[in-house]
């Protein structure tokens, strides 16, 4: 397959993908309102497609998949960094410097990915062979890789953004009260380790880590790799059959309904906001330039593992994704930074 095909593959799904991203923002708007507030909050919290995980993912394969949790890791470990970096650079404002990290560290593992790959594998020029089966365990390993960012944004993205967030809180006491500044100063490190973990445990909301695409993705695991329970319910001659193609009609549906509720997300970065040019040109250049050209060696290193090439594209996707919608969820959380999030979440 040549260099002309592979652009022409990618350039059609992505432009799919924008497409129906922008009727989405466009339903959201003031004056039409199809997608209100109320509405993207409930497609924002609904299930997933993970019909295919149960179909395509047993024991053994899930074994052989061990690499992309650790590659998620990474890709949140390495756009830290890259944060840590941009943040000094751009000597961005205390109050922003978690929204940054969070930008930078957490991509759309869940949403676009299932947007991406199915767009991929209809084309008749697709490198990855026949179609179905392309979507199948491609939307298989896009179902692994939200279950797992899910966790991964949750325990580690929200306790990053709460720690800058604590310390912003802290610098705005500072000019107001010296007094109990100095006071939280005084404080031992030990003592101030133990009180953020306390405050970790006690905000952080389950139902956000454990939301219905997640819990939905745990149970299609057990189905696959529990052999009694996946002879009940997968194959053409299970007796719970039933189940399984009903979970695929309802599957079907979610993935157009996601790529308009990502275009509706974005509905307030129309609004002007303080953040600064250079900060969302940071954060482009660190998710879509920096990060992939690292991708491409941890991609590497899983192909010495015997990855099949569509797996290895699904790694490699994960380098080169927008910010996750959940960050904006954090910001939210903390009150702080909530248009300057949607701007960048828009430009990106």
């Amino acid at each position: 397959m040549g260099l002309v095909d592979l652009l022409v593959v990618a350039l059609i799904s992505v432009l799919e993908v924008l497409l129906i991203t922008g009727i989405g923002l466009s339903l959201a708007l003031d004056r039409i309102n199809l997608l209100g507030s109320t509405a993207r909050h409930n497609l924002n919290n609904s299930g997933t497609d993970v019909s295919q995980l149960g179909e395509t993912i047993t024991f053994s394969s899930l074994v052989s998949l061990w690499f992309m949790p650790v590659n998620i890791l990474l890709t949140f470990i390495i756009g830290s960094v890259f944060a840590w970096t941009l943040v000094k650079i751009t000597k961005t404002p205390p109050q922003l410097q978690g929204l940054v990290i969070g930008c930078c560290s957490a991509g759309n593992l869940g949403n676009l990915l299932f947007i991406i790959i199915p767009a991929v594998c209809k084309e008749s020029d697709s490198p990855f062979g026949d179609s179905s089966v392309c979507s199948t365990y491609g939307e298989a390993y896009a179902s692994l890789s939200m279950a797992l960012g899910a966790v991964y944004k949750w325990a580690y993205v929200y306790f990053v953004m709460r720690i800058y967030a604590h310390k912003s809180n802290a610098a705005c006491t500072a000019i107001d009260d010296t007094n109990e500044t100095q006071t939280f100063v005084e404080i031992s490190y030990l003592q101030r380790a133990f009180q953020r973990i306390k405050n970790f445990t006690e905000k952080i909301n389950l139902k956000m880590v454990f939301a219905p695409s997640t819990i939905a993705a745990i149970i299609e695991f057990i189905i696959g790799a529990v052999s009694p329970i996946r002879k009940l319910m997968i194959g053409d001659s299970a007796p719970l059959r039933v189940f399984d193609s009903s979970a695929s009609l309802l599957g079907e549906a979610t993935i157009p309904s996601m790529t308009l509720i990502v275009g509706a997300n974005l509905h307030k970065g129309l609004k002007i906001s303080g953040v600064s040019a250079w900060v969302i040109v940071g954060v482009i250049g660190m998710r879509y330039i920096l990060m992939p050209l690292l991708g491409i060696g941890m991609v590497k290193a899983a192909h010495h593992f015997g990855s099949d090439s569509l797996y290895q594209f699904v790694l490699m996707l994960q380098y080169a994704l927008s910010p996750a919608m959940t960050v904006g969820i954090i910001v939210q959380l903390f009150e702080a930074g909530e248009s300057e999030c949607s701007v960048i979440m828009l430009w990106t």
